[in-house]
């Protein structure tokens, strides 16, 4: 019997699924900033000690949690993750673009692949949605407490874990075989099989890798922002993506057109290829 084929949709978080950064939905004001005074302060250490922007933010949160008295442990990241805001349709999005697949005889994955915290993105409403959550992580010490950053995604490790999805590999610290030599028809996910979705500057290399080898992707933004607005029209003229939408994930959205549209295109060209 024939197997289906999986067709993978990869999602950053932050100004993708969410209207803003998943510090901002509570971990923030508890430290007692604003969302500015934080990540000005967070920028300021990148560029004074010309250091990654992402360890810096991951230092910055366990600083100010030790300076307020506030436990960092896996729990603590999760119940601050409940509160996240999302775009509008983002709750059903997942259920019915599995539907819409189901229907069309492909099966359907979702995954994460985020500059964010994985433990906060799984306190969130949709973490159970997810194959899996390539994001931010901290390492813990006996008594549970965030020590150390244990993995810190910049868009140099976003793409590599497009690999890690392409093949199979769920593990973050795997870097033996995500370098293995895998022929394309053997491959879990086939890249002309991905759908890859962002809406920012750490995302341009997996987009431009997933479209490069045959898949598709997607520049979201928040349609309050002519900024953002801006941003995924530029990368739409430069061609590093196919589509430009608004963060509309509603059934009638102008974002489930598209994705059918390319789940039938992605159907159709495996259906193909299983005839010869």
């Amino acid at each position: 019997m024939k197997r289906k084929p999986i067709v993978a949709l990869i999602y950053d978080f932050d100004g993708t699924l969410s209207p803003g950064n998943m510090q901002e939905f509570g971990f923030i004001q508890a430290v007692g900033k604003t969302p500015r005074e934080f990540w000005t302060m967070s920028d300021g250490l990148a560029a004074g000690q010309d250091a990654s922007n992402v360890l810096s933010y991951m230092k910055m949160m366990r600083d100010e949690a030790t300076r307020n008295g506030i436990h960092l442990r896996r729990e603590d990241f999760r119940r601050f993750g409940k509160d996240i805001e999302l775009f509008d349709g983002v709750r059903e999005w997942f259920s019915l673009v599995n539907e819409y697949g189901k229907s069309r005889g492909v099966r359907i994955e979702h995954y994460i692949n985020s500059s964010g915290l994985k433990e906060i993105i799984e306190g969130s409403p949709i973490a159970s949605e997810f194959k899996h959550i390539f994001a931010c992580s901290y390492i813990y010490n006996e008594e549970g407490e965030a020590v150390w950053p244990g993995i810190a995604v910049d868009y140099t490790a976003k793409t590599q874990f497009i690999f890690k999805i392409s093949k199979g590999i769920f593990s973050a610290h795997d870097n033996k075989r995500v370098n293995d030599s895998v022929a394309e028809d053997k491959k879990r996910i086939p890249y002309p099989q991905m759908i890859y979705f962002g809406d920012g500057e750490t995302d341009i290399p997996c987009m431009k890798i997933v479209s490069m080898f045959g898949g598709h992707s997607v520049a979201v933004y928040d349609p309050k922002n002519q900024k953002k607005k801006a941003f995924a029209r530029k990368l739409l003229k430069q061609g590093r993506v196919g589509f430009a939408v608004p963060a509309d994930y509603r059934k009638e959205s102008l974002t489930f057109e598209v994705v059918c549209a390319v789940i039938d295109k992605i159907k159709a060209d495996h259906d193909l290829r299983h005839l010869l």
